[in-house]
């Protein structure tokens, strides 16, 4: 940490086991310069805080590509923040580049053919000790980084859209931290776009609950003890016995080796249950809301068209629909929302105002 808290630029990834593990974690970083790589185990490191103080070291620039995912496990698991970054991605997408994947850009930007293993991608990074090809594949996620930002920098600068680009990357350094705990409710998100009925929505609350319990036993993902496919196909067959499993769709032989009978006992505590009441639809929007909403919507998309961008490149639909919900009439009323920093009220700001002008006959 001392060797690289000299220099000037940093760049970085991380691993995470999102795959095998019933809490993900990060389970490894690498840090690269411009002359040397490193991977960093934070398995068997006590204390991270030295690198959390180069993260936030704003004379230090931070370079990710696709930075968001790896902040947020920073964040969730260190309380790490970070300033002064670079996001090669973003920088792509700033500038129209269509095929934004680090290894489409690597062979795009840079001279040298890259080989980029992506059987990789799903390796438990949590298991020790790591493979050989899985600790050269997670080192080749930052040897090239900084010299592909060195090109997005070129190009920006051709664009003249460096400004633009810092802007977003002040933006994504403070990303929220996304709530992970388990809502008991919801099986409703499961439940009522497949139609089922109240009684069967009931069985799947049981099994639901029954699927997070045993997650957590096993440490290993919901998903990975059975889908929501499965859990929607017990609850509308509700086997009583270990035959009837056998002719739900979707359920394997192991998992009715492994699971059958608490899965039996939960369909049956389910029928036993009394129905839930769905929970109650939200509030409509105000038609006005919507209507500002919806111009401003269409503008962007012709915004982007104009650019050759995507969409949420111009502004985030978060930032529209606080801009619809404030209804401003100057630039001065547009100052402090969320997503419209300096650069984009100078941009777009008369332009977003006479969108919402246009629309009440002004």
């Amino acid at each position: 940490m001392a060797k690289l808290a000299q220099e000037p630029l940093l760049a970085i990834d991380t691993e995470s086991n999102s795959l095998y593990a019933y809490r993900t974690r990060v389970c490894l970083i690498q840090v690269s310069t411009r002359h040397k790589d490193y991977i960093l185990d934070p398995l068997r490191i006590a204390d991270l805080s030295p690198l959390g103080d180069l993260l936030a070291d704003p004379k230090i620039e931070k370079v990710f590509h696709a930075a968001e995912y790896d902040l947020i496990g920073l964040k969730r698991d260190y309380g790490f923040e970070l300033h002064n970054l670079f996001d090669t991605m973003v920088a792509a997408r700033i500038c129209g580049i269509k095929a934004i994947g680090l290894g489409a850009l690597l062979t795009s930007l840079i001279d040298t053919a890259i080989p980029v293993d992506k059987s990789h991608q799903r390796d438990d990074w949590g298991q020790r000790p790591l493979p050989e090809d899985s600790l050269l594949y997670a080192q080749m996620d930052t040897h090239y980084l900084p010299l592909l930002r060195d090109r997005m920098v070129a190009e920006l600068d051709k664009q003249g859209r460096m400004v633009e680009a810092q802007e977003l990357f002040e933006e994504y350094s403070s990303v929220p931290l996304i709530n992970a705990e388990f809502d008991p409710e919801g099986y409703w998100k499961i439940g009522i776009p497949r139609g089922l009925t109240r009684r069967q929505m009931a069985i799947l609350r049981q099994l639901y609950l029954l699927r997070e319990g045993l997650a957590e036993q096993r440490d290993t993902p919901p998903f990975k003890v059975m889908n929501d496919s499965v859990l929607v196909a017990l609850a509308e067959s509700a086997p009583e016995t270990p035959q009837d499993l056998r002719q739900v769709r979707g359920m394997s032989d192991s998992q009715i080796s492994r699971y059958g009978d608490v899965v039996l006992a939960a369909v049956t505590q389910g029928r036993q249950d009394k129905a839930p009441r769905p929970p109650a639809p939200p509030s409509p929007s105000d038609p006005a809301l919507v209507e500002r909403y919806t111009a401003l919507l269409d503008w962007r998309k012709q915004c982007a068209r104009e650019r050759g961008v995507e969409s949420d490149v111009v502004i985030s639909k978060g930032a529209l629909w606080a801009i619809a919900g404030r209804v401003p009439h100057t630039l001065h009323d547009l100052e402090g929302i969320q997503g419209l920093g300096p650069w984009r009220l100078a941009t777009y700001g008369s332009a977003l105002l006479h969108v919402l002008n246009s629309l009440n006959g002004q």
